[in-house]
């Protein structure tokens, strides 16, 4: 029954957390009825019932369609647009008042929309998904529990960073141990709440069909296309067959379902119409100025920020070579291994805007793929909480330092995130509206993504992890065996798309998972200390990472800077412990499974059992932004709209527009400087300034040299000759000399040069005085001068240039 009992008062006065608690109500006298004109046919014209208004009811129903429960009323459009409510749904005044009766002794449950409407004129939009279980939030006192755990926790932040005098973690532990305190407080208070979950959209199992045909036909296409990828390329035949056994596999599994008119069909009919209607909402301003904003941060100053490659820059440009130059390779073991993902978009983006074999070309791909990765860090919030939370998390993640500079250095790195965010959308939408086809989706981009970068392997375990933890709640009851079922599918569709790099780890194993056996495993080194207590530190570190440190790699990180600024860190802590509070009072398995796929997405970083200087890392832990800034976004969605819903009128919303303004622009101010001053700066006073030698070679070359008589002296520890090469419009050419007796298996030493008669550059190090002195003793006509850096003095180096033989200019 509907109706709370007598146990459930008991319990309720037992519950003293709860703001509310059950009462029994004085006897009221039925709301007063109008009477109801009929017309001649003996149906009602309308109701005179006058309701109390759904904004009084419900503050935030206004704001938030999605809360509308799906037995609403609804109305029947006429010709005119009139609506009036159909039949059916037309509630009874003893019902009306009945069922007003049992919400006012229901508080703690979903609050649906009034029972009594009056007819409304026009079409009514359609409701959509239930929501699930939502802390009602009413009109009280000014939330100062919730904006005083805000303001402690950017001051617990602000305690943490460093520059900022004594880091002591002590006093920023402390701070946030009382944040955690008053968000708790809040949240018994119902001060302040997260958006809520979505339910199952159907109740109804998975729907699950097997094309025979196709599945008979795809098993051993599967088995050939295994075979033809053998010698390690890609052929234009095991690429169709590849294809082709992708397409059976999918339809082999795919649901058909009666398809709805597509975007094309629709755009066409709209742009045939004789006259076109524009309309511009205030959303859609504001999604508009988003974009405009991430765009701005992930590529101003493209060119200088990073400023020059390092050696894993050289590499993958010759990959590319190599791919442009007749070897597709599956995979490249060049530089312990690679996956062929970004060489392959790296090739396309240089043939199609002519940017050449350049650290652009790289920049250019990968900046891309992390813009790419926002629209699915959209669609996930919007699926877990509103399109607020899509939004606000898109934002955050599309300014941070964290994703910008894995993404502006022009290595893989931002290919974890980008397939993350899709297998988590349509995952966590297949499990919830229980459709097999969300389940192909992400295997699909699983699959895809194992050949895009090597953390990535981490994913199936964590995919598998998402569904464990759903089959053990109840809201799995009914759906959990077609679920694993599912899951198989996923699985099935995801090895499809990993066939080729299959059959090159059957070929070459030691290649494909040497990197991962020198961190796990002693391969390369032995572990520093037991297995298990580096495990656990690892553990803590990438943990705290956000907080605290993101490692000591400049190549990628600001060393020893927290991974996140003050105000999304202060936020994502709040929103920690709001999930977790939440969870343990509603047991969502999506809650759950936010907070534990953050140390699991870390886990190619933790594992770094040999090699603990290099956790944490913002690279290999990078699938982690995608549940990070979900989190993020909840929590600043929460405070914001909990603070509008709770003050009247215009202060509310002026309230928390303020705040959100404030919390905003310091982000942006400070994520900007991260990137665009401290870790620019930091890359730059690092890295060896390549590109000044590469236009010392291209001037040389282009005046009266030759790149075959331009050389770069080696010195230990110094600048990779290829990369001067490269700068220099050489992408094949390794720059390097060796003075003599140095390097014995080196192809050309100083004595080398001098059978060749042309003019001759030489670039050396400030340090290296003997190839100074052998080059003087080479060639008494040569010219020695200090080249000046613009980067840093400690950056000059020597520049040693010969006449060519029988005279000639300068």
């Amino acid at each position: 029954m509907d109706e709370p009992s007598v146990l459930d008062y008991v319990k309720s006065k037992l519950a003293f957390w709860r703001k509310s608690s059950l009462h029994l109500p004085p006897p009221e006298p039925p709301a007063p009825i109008e009477a109801i004109p009929y017309a001649d046919d003996g149906e009602p014209v309308g109701l005179a019932v006058q309701p109390q208004p759904a904004s009084e009811l419900v503050p935030w129903l206004q704001d938030e369609p999605e809360a509308l429960s799906e037995s609403a009323p609804r109305p029947k459009g006429g010709p005119d647009g009139q609506g009036e409510l159909e039949p059916a749904s037309r509630p009874t005044a003893g019902q009306a008042v009945r069922e007003g009766l049992e919400r006012r002794l229901r508080p703690s449950l979903p609050v649906e929309a009034p029972p009594l409407v009056q007819a409304v004129p026009g079409p009514q939009p359609e409701p959509l998904p239930q929501a699930g279980p939502a802390e009602t939030l009413v009109r009280g006192p000014f939330p100062w529990l919730t904006l005083l755990a805000l303001v402690i926790a950017v001051l617990a932040q602000s305690s943490l960073e460093p520059g900022t005098g004594d880091r002591v973690w002590k006093t920023g532990v402390a701070l946030y141990a009382f944040v955690a305190s008053f968000v708790v407080l809040a949240y018994f208070r119902k001060e302040w709440t997260l958006p809520s979950l979505l339910r199952n959209a159907d109740a109804s199992p998975l729907a699950i069909k097997i094309d025979r045909n196709a599945l008979v036909l795809g098993i051993p296409l599967a088995l050939v296309t295994f075979l033809a990828f053998g010698g390690g390329m890609f052929t234009p035949l095991n690429l169709v067959l590849w294809g082709i056994t992708i397409v059976c596999f999918i339809k082999a599994f795919w649901v058909s379902q009666p398809q709805p008119v597509s975007w094309f069909r629709r755009a066409w009919q709209k742009i045939s119409q004789p006259s076109w209607h524009l309309s511009i909402t205030r959303w859609t301003l504001l999604v508009f100025g988003v974009a405009a904003v991430v765009i701005f941060y992930r590529y101003f100053r493209i060119m200088q920020v990073p400023s020059d490659m390092i050696s894993d820059h050289a590499e993958k440009l010759l990959d590319v070579y190599d791919i442009l130059h007749g070897k597709p390779g599956v995979f490249f073991p060049r530089n312990t291994g690679r996956e062929f993902i970004q060489f392959y978009m790296t090739a396309g983006i240089l043939l199609l805007l002519k940017t050449g074999y350049s650290y652009l070309s790289l920049k250019i791909g990968t900046i891309l793929c992390g813009l790419l990765t926002l629209p699915y860090i959209y669609f996930l919030g919007k699926e877990l909480g509103n399109k607020r939370v899509g939004l606000a998390a898109a934002f955050f993640a599309g300014i941070a330092y964290w994703p910008n500079v894995i993404a502006r250095i022009g290595l893989r790195f931002p290919l974890y995130p980008l397939f993350v965010a899709p297998v988590f959308y349509y995952l966590l939408r297949g499990i919830r509206r229980r459709k097999v086809n969300d389940f192909i989706l992400s295997g699909i981009f699983l699959g895809f993504g194992l050949n895009g970068y090597t953390p990535v392997r981490v994913l199936p375990f964590v995919v598998v992890a998402a569904v464990f933890i759903y089959l053990l709640h109840r809201q799995s009851q009914g759906a959990r065996k077609q679920t694993i079922i599912a899951l198989v599918i996923l699985a099935v569709v995801a090895m499809i798309f990993i066939i080729p790099l299959s059959r090159y780890a059957a070929d070459n194993p030691q290649i494909i998972f040497y990197r991962t056996l020198t961190r796990i495993g002693t391969e390369e080194r032995a572990f520093p200390g037991p297995p298990v207590q580096i495990f656990f530190s690892n553990l803590w570190n990438s943990i705290i990472m956000p907080f605290w440190s993101d490692g000591s790699v400049w190549v990628n990180s600001i060393p020893g800077w927290p991974a996140l600024d003050i105000i999304t860190a202060a936020l994502f802590f709040m929103g920690c412990v709001m999930l977790l509070v939440r969870y343990i009072r509603h047991r969502n398995w999506v809650d759950l499974f936010l907070l534990v796929s953050i140390p699991l997405l870390m886990m190619s970083s933790i594992l770094s059992l040999a090699f603990p200087d290099e956790n944490p890392s913002l690279n290999r832990s990078g699938g982690a932004i995608v549940p990070v800034f979900l989190i993020i976004a909840i929590a600043f969605d929460g405070i914001l709209h909990s603070i509008k819903s709770r003050l009247p009128g215009r202060a509310g919303v002026a309230s928390a527009g303020v705040i959100g303004a404030l919390l905003v622009s310091g982000s942006l101010v400070q994520n900007y400087n991260l990137v665009f001053n401290q870790f620019a700066s930091n890359y730059t006073q690092s890295a060896w300034n390549t590109s000044e030698m590469g236009q010392i070679v291209k001037n040389f070359v282009d005046t009266f040299g030759s790149p075959d008589t331009a050389w770069v002296v080696a010195y230990p520890y110094w600048v990779d000759t290829r990369l001067v090469g490269i700068t220099a419009g050489f992408p094949t050419k390794d720059l390097a000399v060796w003075p003599d007796g140095k390097a014995p298996d080196s192809p050309v030493h100083l004595s080398d040069t001098l059978a060749d008669p042309h003019a001759k550059l030489f670039l050396i190090n400030t340090q290296d005085a003997e190839a100074i002195a052998q080059l003087k003793k080479l060639y008494l006509t040569g010219v020695l001068w200090l080249q000046k850096s613009t980067v840093d003095p400690s950056k000059d180096f020597f520049v040693f240039q010969v006449p060519p033989a029988g005279g000639g200019g300068q």
